[in-house]
């Protein structure tokens, strides 16, 4: 019988090519090559790379893959959130800011048509509506979990009331926009409130970081809302403390840390 589930599950109408990498708690972790179908620019230096999605290939909001990709004559593999949402059928995505390391370089020349391995889905870093009241921390590209997580909200109709904080440099940093401002003005139960550490002189909103204040002011009941912390390890270590200060328990934060590459 698992036999067979596995079969049904590899089979997809596209011809993708897909093998079991790993089980591990229940979940399937799949091997497959796909080609890059759009490469999309987000932000001077941050691109979204899409491919084809398996009709079979099933994801929660939030989860990650491995990429796999040849720099020279080394093979790396490195984890980046699939920014897509499982509402989206056509296409899986994941979003990465090219920041001049060799990993990113490899990424940088990839063209519509190139090729790349995955091992998709992995991590629970989940949101499917499981709570009434989220809080979303992102800083820099910790955003792209919170962008699969909004759009499923709203792709679902979900009723959970959720605001997102969103911690970047400067506003020609700040990915996914327009969409998440979209979403604010059409969804009564969402919040966007972003902050800039180095803020222009026409910016209207916060400027520095996410701290106890801000967290005060735009979540009143956040000792009744569940934390999900994304960015740098720096940056989620810092909201763990601040949420902890502020009386949160450990078991309303969730967090995913990014490293740089």
């Amino acid at each position: 019988m698992l036999r067979s589930f596995f079969e049904t599950y590899l089979n997809n109408p596209q011809g993708i090519v897909m093998s079991i990498s790993s089980v591990s708690g229940g979940m399937v972790v799949l091997e497959f090559e796909v080609r890059i179908q759009r490469i999309v620019p987000r932000t001077y230096d941050v691109k979204s790379f899409r491919f084809d999605r398996p009709s079979s290939f099933n994801y929660r909001p939030g989860q990650y893959m491995f990429v796999n990709l040849n720099v020279g004559e080394q093979k790396i593999r490195k984890p980046l959130t699939i920014s897509s949402s499982p509402t989206e059928k056509d296409y899986i995505e994941f979003t990465k800011k090219l920041t001049g390391h060799p990993f990113s370089n490899a990424l940088g020349t990839l063209k519509v048509g190139d090729g790349l391995s995955i091992d998709a889905p992995c991590g629970n870093f989940t949101f499917t509506g499981q709570y009434p009241r989220v809080a979303l921390l992102a800083g820099g590209m910790g955003i792209t979990p919170m962008r699969s997580i909004c759009r499923y909200y709203v792709d679902s109709n979900l009723q959970t009331k959720i605001t997102l904080l969103y911690g970047c440099n400067t506003e020609a940093d700040i990915v996914f926009r327009n969409e998440l401002e979209e979403i604010q003005r059409h969804k009564k139960d969402f919040k966007l409130v972003i902050t800039l550490t180095e803020a222009g002189s026409n910016w209207k909103g916060y400027v520095g970081r996410i701290d106890d204040e801000m967290i005060r002011s735009e979540i009143p009941d956040y000792q009744r809302t569940v934390f999900y912390s994304c960015g740098p390890p720096a940056m989620v270590e810092a909201m763990s403390n601040l949420l902890k200060s502020l009386g949160v328990t450990e078991e309303n934060v969730k967090v995913e840390n990014f490293e740089g590459y």
